[in-house]
Order: structure tokens, then C-alpha cells, then sequence
């Protein structure tokens, strides 16, 4: 199963970029990070419409998507780690998570999601998401291997 991180905006060097780096590394399934950044001044709504084409184009054709939105399901570690050891099972070949920019995801982009996934209730930087959803990736590969890193 391949894993593809699509993101609005450049990340660059500093902690979010190391946080990023650091659990991308761990990561034994194959992860590519796409990031996509619309270069024209825009009104805020056909911004997000924007940038939703160029995150769903950066996707794998046929990938499951999967969407980070605060409006999403808050899954536990193990609820995670459960769903995408049954995606790998089930023979997914990709899948792929979308972090939108600063005013969220398209409708399209909702619409077509297999899941919408939220990291909880609070608000997050976006380039701070790619950190923590890496490290949950992390966790979820550590869980399905029965390796002590998570415990409940």
C-alpha cells in the first residue's frame, strides 16, 4: 500500500518540517509527500475550489482519499491503525490524505472522500497536521506490528 500525503502550501525548514521528516522516515509503507500551491490572488471561495483541483490531481488515480477536516470523524489510534491495516489487507494499492489550506477543503473534495478525518476538536496550524498526521501513520504501522511504541 502506498501512502500519499497531498497538502496546500510549501513546508519549510524548521520544526514542522523536522517533525514531518522524522516520522515520515519511521514509516515502512511508502509515502510521498505532494504539496500544491495556487500562485494567482483569488477570492476565498474559488481559492478553496482551486486549490481542491490541484490536491485531487496531485492524488493517485483510483487512490482512496482521505480528507482532514475539523468536521470529520475523531478516530482513536487503534480505530486508525484498524482501518487502514484494513485497507492493506483488503489490497488497497494507494491511499491518500488531503490537507486543505487555510480555509479548509472543497465540497468537492469532501464529496469524494472514502473517510473525513478529523485530529480532533481543536484548530491546527496546517503545516503542523502533516506532523501529526505522519506520526499517527507511524503509530497505526507500530500497532498492526504489535510494537510497544503505542499502549493503551
Amino acid at each position: 500500500m502506498r501512502i500519499t500525503v497531498a497538502a496546500v502550501g510549501r513546508m519549510k525548514a524548521g520544526p514542522e518540517q523536522t517533525l514531518a521528516g522524522h516520522f515520515q522516515s519511521r514509516i515502512t509503507w511508502p509515502v510521498e509527500i505532494r504539496e500544491v500551491e495556487e500562485k494567482k490572488k483569488l477570492p476565498a471561495a474559488a481559492l478553496k475550489n482551486r486549490e481542491g483541483e490541484l490536491l485531487l490531481a496531485a492524488c493517485p488515480r483510483g487512490a482512496t482519499i482521505v480528507a482532514l477536516d475539523e468536521r470529520g470523524t475523531c478516530l482513536t489510534s487503534r480505530a486508525f491503525a484498524k482501518r487502514l491495516g484494513g485497507w492493506r489487507d483488503d489490497g488497497l494499492a494507494d491511499v491518500a490524505f488531503i490537507i486543505g489550506g487555510a480555509d479548509g477543503l472543497a465540497k468537492d473534495v469532501l464529496a469524494g472522500a472514502a473517510l473525513t478525518l478529523s485530529l480532533g476538536s481543536l484548530t491546527w496550524p496546517h503545516m503542523l497536521a502533516r506532523g501529526m498526521l505522519l506520526e499517527q501513520i507511524y503509530r497505526a504501522q507500530q500497532i498492526l506490528a504489535g510494537h510497544p511504541y503505542h499502549r493503551d
